[in-house]
């Protein structure tokens, strides 16, 4: 029996990385009992962040190290999106210095023990259905090679998203492609994000990819993100604007009021923060 424990003990070594977590019923379906667990606890081989969640005691870990073992470990299909993408991505000269939010995106919302976590950040959820119709990330189970990643964020195969490494092991955390950040991001405005702050992100977003950008609002369900996303780019007139098809984007009909009080803009029928100019 000590025997069969010690192997149990070893596996289990290998299956769960320092720095990564898991709940009860990964570790059931791995064949540890709720009595193997508590002895696991109890001997300080395993510790308890929070009731039904377990990692190897090795400090506390990270918000990043929370989400690739949602994304590997327990396979769910979330990914890193809107404000919280572009600031892993490097362009978030113009939005907060410290992430206190991070917004997770996709078709399954994460488990309640997430926000249970003392880790000083909260976790937002966004129903990426609502506003793509390819709402599930590709997220995979870790494996060997996802331990180690030399370049920084490759694309994976659908556009759609990118894997970053993180951490001194180079775990790979998946996340949305600047593209696909920046309507993410255009969603949350007027009431969770500032015109001036977007504004200000978007003057600063030169070499997004119009092929990108031509899928990702194709397949947007969201009128006044595609309507917002064609007025913040006449302002800036970047080059990649030039290489995509308008016409190929339904912008609805109707008009939509995003500031009350605001100006009229007669070319995407939206009303914005006054002084805010169609084209600068």
């Amino acid at each position: 029996m000590a025997a069969q424990n010690e192997r149990k003990l070893n596996r289990l070594e290998a299956l769960l990385p320092e720095g990564l977590l898991v709940d009860a019923a990964w570790l059931s379906n791995h064949g540890y009992s709720t009595s193997l667990r508590s002895q696991y606890v109890a001997s300080g081989w395993l510790k308890q962040p929070t009731r039904q969640v377990y990692t190897r005691p090795r400090g506390s870990p990270s918000w990043q190290q929370v989400v690739i073992s949602l994304q590997t470990l327990l396979g769910l299909p979330l990914v890193v999106g809107g404000r919280t993408a572009l600031e892993l991505l490097g362009f978030a000269h113009y939005l907060a210095h410290e992430t206190m939010q991070v917004h997770l995106y996709g078709s399954k919302r994460p488990p309640a023990w997430l926000n249970k976590l003392s880790l000083g950040v909260r976790f937002d959820y966004r129903n990426s259905e609502r506003l793509f119709h390819e709402a599930s990330a590709k997220t995979r189970r870790l494996k060997d090679e996802d331990m180690t990643g030399p370049e920084s964020h490759p694309t994976l195969p659908d556009a759609a998203f990118v894997t970053q490494p993180w951490g001194q092991w180079g775990w790979h955390i998946t996340l949305s492609s600047p593209e696909r950040a920046v309507l993410e991001l255009l969603d949350e405005l007027p009431d969770h994000e500032s015109f001036e702050q977007v504004d200000k992100l978007i003057e600063g977003l030169p070499n997004l990819s119009p092929q990108r950008l031509q899928k990702l609002l194709r397949d947007c369900h969201s009128v006044k993100v595609k309507r917002l996303f064609f007025y913040f780019a006449d302002r800036h007139q970047h080059a990649w604007l030039r290489r995509i098809n308008k016409s190929e984007i339904d912008l609805g009909r109707g008009k939509r009021m995003l500031a009350r009080g605001g100006t009229f803009n007669a070319a995407y029928q939206i009303t914005v923060p006054e002084n805010f100019d169609a084209v600068r």
